[in-house]
């Protein structure tokens, strides 16, 4: 594989890690009306309504130069199908910004580019860092974004000398963020689900959504919560032997009563049984007094996930123990309790505590 995969393989490559797949049939017509059933730039939904398509028949031709232009607050992209290759932030002064994939199918409109941590910036000052590698980067309040794909497709195997090898989709740091029908794609840290400072409590809601990876591929401190999602933990042939890696690895703020919440879910793999662990918690050097919080309930464990130890400690003086992780009523050969000691279970009592509404406060997404 290679890491700067093409179009036609991001578009068509079933099977691959990172592919996307070939859009459903019911997307074919968007390709004659690119923008669906959001209009066009001669039939405008509104004024704060902008067109993006790759092969020039919106407004921009790329995301970054749509998100430039849309100032202010409340603005609507609709992103025709298509791959936008390239880097993306959208600043805290875009608040209450909307993206919606034309097509309605997540696999036909990608955005997506390959840095990694240990990526050398062109202007010689250093590396990218792991927030650097970020493809899209959200600052802003209010996000929502429907029916699209985030992707990085940097791949170990193409810089074996990198030390860095955190390459993230997406980093979300922005208050009431919401994701339906999304999918992020990459290896480590392909969701970095975060907030602005140690002190925000960043709410995000991510309903629908397909996240894969390996390694931490679901990590940072907001409060987030994954309604049926489906994470999907990958092969990995540079290592021959268990774990591969972590799905989860909250950073939860020590004051922040509420941490990951993962309902109605699934986890499903294609590396072999026990491979992957649930979680561990990040402690960073950043924040020595987080307490990373992770609640898993009501969701399906496939047979990926180790059984007997499914959490593991990141850094010394930070044991999982002493985190906020549980779990409540859940299924599947990765949900069995085989050593009650390492699968915390929340009583029927405690678990009324973990809910969206809970989590979220006065906020309520779309759902």
């Amino acid at each position: 594989m290679t890491s700067r995969r093409s179009a036609l393989s991001l578009l068509a490559g079933a099977g691959a890690a990172l592919a996307v797949g070939a859009p459903s049939a019911h997307a074919r017509p968007a390709q004659v009306r690119p923008f669906g059933r959001y209009g066009s730039p001669a039939r405008r939904l509104d004024s704060r309504t902008l067109y993006v398509d790759p092969l020039g028949r919106g407004d921009h031709t790329d995301v970054r130069s749509a998100v430039a232009a849309a100032t202010g607050t409340g603005h609507t992209l609709v992103l025709a199908p298509g791959i936008y290759r390239g880097t993306v932030t959208v600043p805290a002064d875009r608040a209450g910004l909307t993206l919606i994939g034309a097509s309605g199918d997540p696999r036909g409109t990608v955005i997506v580019h390959n840095n990694a941590a240990g990526t050398p910036k062109p202007d010689g000052s250093g590396t990218y860092g792991t927030s650097g590698s970020a493809t899209v980067t959200v600052q802003a309040a209010g996000l929502t974004a429907r029916d699209l794909t985030f992707a990085n497709d940097w791949l170990r195997s193409d810089n074996p000398e990198y030390t860095g090898t955190q390459a993230v989709a997406i980093k979300v740091q922005g208050d009431r963020s919401a994701f339906y029908g999304c999918r992020f794609l990459g290896h480590q840290d392909t969701l970095y689900a975060d907030s602005l400072s140690l002190t925000a409590f960043a709410r995000q809601y991510y309903r629908d959504c397909y996240v894969e990876g390996d390694v931490d591929f679901v990590f940072g401190r907001a409060t987030a919560v994954y309604d049926r999602c489906h994470f999907r933990t990958l092969t990995r042939t540079d290592l021959a032997s268990a774990p591969y890696g972590f799905v989860f690895a909250p950073s939860t703020a020590g004051a922040n009563p509420h941490g990951y919440l993962v309902l109605r879910s699934r986890v499903t793999s294609t590396a072999p049984d026990a491979y992957y662990k649930l979680a561990r918690p990040w402690v960073p050097s950043s924040d020595l007094t987080a307490r990373p919080m992770l609640t898993v309930r009501d969701s399906h464990l496939g047979a990926g996930i180790d059984a007997v130890t499914p959490y593991a400690t990141m850094s010394a003086g930070f044991p999982w123990q002493d985190q906020r992780f549980a779990e409540f009523r859940n299924t599947g050969p990765g949900a069995r309790v085989t050593v009650p000691g390492n699968r915390p279970q929340l009583a029927a009592s405690e678990a009324r505590a973990h809910t969206p509404a809970d989590y979220l406060g006065d906020w309520r997404p779309c759902v």
